[in-house]
């Protein structure tokens, strides 16, 4: 079970944009994450380089944790909003449900639950709607 300074600390790294270095230093060597009901990815190594992926396709990234945060023994659920800025100028709009199960102070499995429409990019043009 996480420490709630641990969870805080966590929170704070994804917050900062720091993605792959919370998954360096938060995520259990044999973790894994699913994508809805998508097969998980498994292995620190994999989560890191599939994260860094995702992140080299955009120009920013603002990442919001919706308090409260829940957590109960060893599991949390954290609901994030993520705002991306693309190479290409169009913008997207992240809106999920992360339910995670830890073993002490690591993550070892991670679920997250979000409508993939949220997906389709808005043009640049309509950005500033």
């Amino acid at each position: 079970m996480p420490t709630p300074d641990t969870l805080e600390r966590f929170i704070a790294r994804v917050e900062q944009n720091a993605h792959v270095e919370a998954i360096q230093e938060f995520y259990a060597e044999h973790a894994s994450m699913q994508e809805n009901t998508a097969p998980p990815r498994v292995g620190r190594d994999t989560l890191v380089a599939h994260e860094a992926a995702a992140l080299a396709r955009a120009s920013s990234v603002h990442s919001t944790c919706v308090r409260p945060a829940f957590l109960n023994c060893d599991h949390v659920v954290i609901r994030w909003i993520f705002e991306f800025t693309w190479k290409d100028g169009s913008t997207g709009r992240i809106e999920e449900l992360a339910w995670q199960r830890w073993e002490g102070e690591r993550i070892v499995q991670e679920q997250f639950f979000y409508d993939p429409k949220q997906f389709v990019p808005r043009p640049a043009s309509s950005a500033a709607r």
